[in-house]
């Protein structure tokens, strides 16, 4: 059973050039689980490789517009496609009631059953084989995030044993694996215990929404092979990160130190960073941390398998409106009208941590800003940045 994580905003109340606002995507299988829907959402959906499924479930964590504007149009375009057979259903805190029925005009009538569930801390939504746990969270208003959490899977299958016992081939050892005991011709009863190995773990992940560092965060993301923890600042903005009640990188990697958790996800991040200085501020408290872009995937393999991973994706075929050229093991980032706009620009770069080179570009009366190819991403993110404000946009 696969399960991974699409990340389709990661930027912190606002969207930028490359960043949306939250989203995550939760793939378990066939499953879609879609956490938080802010401003555009469907639209990366629409740009990514997933597509814009039809969705059963929304897990929202609070109720900040730029963690639920998405969802008035997201509603909308499921009503024009048709849909009519499949419900949907919207889980959030306290006041997601209230916040449907201002919603109310703009939806207007819905073709299909729209259900509104009100979650809080310790509650269990049951899925068979994994369930959901809302947990609590610390950013001053009705908030959780949530734990989706797999039940234990049967131990390995002990074919020499059962052999020895006499279990015939055939049905009689699918019962004995799903965990209930067989009777054999003779009359012998066999136990599941007598022919499994030890139970083996399922898998866990959390994603916390925006949230102060708080003790019921690292309770809830005990031992879990991913958290998907907030990181809207770093640590120049300490004080601000308090009094706004978010948290730093090192506050995420603090977290998942605590937690013993297998990966870090920082997102969340504000449009005053790039990522990379993120990641090294969390790196300093936690070795294991990755600063997701949109459309980038955590991979979750069961734990026999390996550790989760972060696989680097594109919005889909025909969306990117830049393909740098390579040089030399230098990448082209940028084109500069003339000289003093490709210095500040190495400048910039410079400042980031990023080394760049200015040449001449022999087609056009401009100049090429280069950097190492391992850090075009970087790069990308420092250069945009020149393009948003120096303060992050307060929350409502």
């Amino acid at each position: 059973m696969d399960l991974d994580v699409v990340f389709l905003g990661t930027s912190a109340s606002m969207p930028t050039a490359r960043r949306a606002p939250a989203a995550v995507l939760v793939r378990r299988g066939g499953e879609r689980l879609l956490f938080d829907c802010a401003e555009g959402t469907q639209r990366q959906l629409q740009r990514s490789a997933v597509g814009l499924a039809e969705l059963e479930e929304i897990f929202l964590t609070h109720l900040h517009a730029d963690h639920v504007l998405g969802l008035p149009g997201m509603l909308k375009t499921f009503a024009l496609r048709g849909r009519e057979e499949v419900g949907l259903t919207v889980y959030g805190p306290r006041g997601v009631h209230d916040l449907f029925a201002k919603l109310k005009p703009f939806l207007g009538r819905l073709p299909y059953e729209l259900t509104i569930v009100e979650v809080e801390a310790g509650d269990t939504l049951e899925r068979g084989e994994y369930r959901i746990e809302p947990f609590a969270v610390d950013h001053g208003v009705s908030a959780v995030g949530y734990a989706v959490v797999e039940e234990h899977r049967p131990g390995r299958f002990d074919v020499d044993a059962a052999d020895a016992l006499g279990v015939p081939p055939g049905p009689e050892r699918g019962i004995l694996q799903g965990g209930d005991p067989v009777t054999l011709s003779d009359g012998t009863v066999v136990t599941p215990d007598e022919v499994l190995g030890p139970a083996r773990p399922g898998r866990k992940l959390a994603i916390t929404g925006d949230t102060a560092p708080a003790p019921a965060v690292v309770q809830a993301a005990h031992l879990a092979d991913l958290l998907v923890h907030e990181a809207t600042f770093g640590a120049d903005e300490k004080e601000r990160a308090r009094e706004t009640m978010h948290s730093t990188s090192a506050d995420a990697a603090e977290v998942a130190r605590l937690a013993n958790v297998k990966l870090l996800a920082l997102t969340h991040v504000s449009p005053r960073y790039f990522g990379p200085e993120l990641a090294r501020e969390a790196n300093a408290v936690f070795p294991h941390v990755v600063v997701p872009r949109d459309f980038d995937t955590v991979e979750i393999p069961f734990p026999e398998r390996g550790s989760p991973r972060l696989v680097k994706r594109g919005a889909a075929a025909g969306e990117t409106s830049y393909h740098p050229v390579t040089m030399g093991g230098m990448v082209q980032v940028a084109t500069a009208g003339d000289v003093t706009e490709a210095e500040e620009l190495q400048e910039l770069l410079r400042n980031a941590g990023i080394e760049a080179e200015i040449e001449a570009d022999g087609a056009e009366d401009a100049l090429r800003v280069l950097v190492p190819e391992g850090s075009l991403e970087a790069a990308e993110d420092a250069i945009e940045a020149l393009s948003e404000p120096d303060d992050l946009i307060s929350e409502p």
